[in-house]
């Protein structure tokens, strides 16, 4: 284990019993999640929008404890509200962090991993891009993202990584919508799935989440 890993763990002790982060994440969500239409969780005040530095820290170190023996050489995400996360378990683990960018700037260039995913958010599709030359078949690949619901996104991902000929260790999430079919249908293709809160239901009553297995 990395001599940054071990430090993350001696400042965020508590992360070293199990389910602490996960009840910490959702009690957060309760206390600052906003149900919008959609049904859209909005959680822009410490993830997504403005982010509290400190617990995405300890979000991350949670994601890097649960794959610390996957052999992970490299974390990718997608532009642009995983990236935060995406840093801090790439900081647990002490390996690369590499997003697949949603437009071809001027400084996208060469050859190029690319796939198209679609936002439901947005209500469009992506042509997503990787440059070849940060991965290739000798990686062993970490998905990292904020949300996952209908999965399309780690979908996109996974075939970015299958056309560089590199290997999956799984995906790291902070909130899934548990009622929405993209964690089983990812869990059901053989995907390794952690996702530190998953949401069961939500509505004008409250939200429920799922319990630890």
């Amino acid at each position: 284990m990395s001599t940054a890993f071990n430090c993350l763990f001696f400042y965020f002790p508590e992360l070293t019993k199990a389910g602490v982060c996960m009840k910490a994440l959702e009690d957060r969500i309760r206390a600052e999640g906003k149900i919008l239409p959609g049904p859209v969780l909005k959680v822009s005040s410490f993830l997504n929008h403005q982010m509290d530095a400190d617990f995405m820290m300890e979000l991350g170190a949670e994601l890097a404890r649960r794959y610390a023996g996957a052999g992970v050489t490299k974390i990718l995400t997608i532009e642009s509200s995983g990236i935060a996360l995406a840093i801090a378990c790439g900081a647990a683990l002490h390996v690369p962090v590499l997003f697949a960018k949603k437009h071809r700037t001027s400084n996208v260039s060469g050859d190029l991993y690319q796939t198209i995913v679609h936002s439901y958010t947005h209500g469009t599709d992506y042509t997503v891009v990787v440059e070849r030359e940060y991965l290739d078949a000798s990686d062993r690949v970490l998905i990292v993202d904020d949300f996952l619901a209908n999965g399309k996104a780690i979908e996109g991902l996974l075939d970015i990584i299958r056309q560089a000929g590199a290997e999956t260790a799984g995906a790291g999430i902070a909130i899934e919508k548990g009622f929405q079919e993209g964690g089983a249908k990812l869990r059901e293709s053989g995907l390794r799935v952690e996702s530190l809160a998953i949401v069961e239901r939500m509505n004008a009553e409250g939200i429920e989440f799922r319990a630890e297995s």
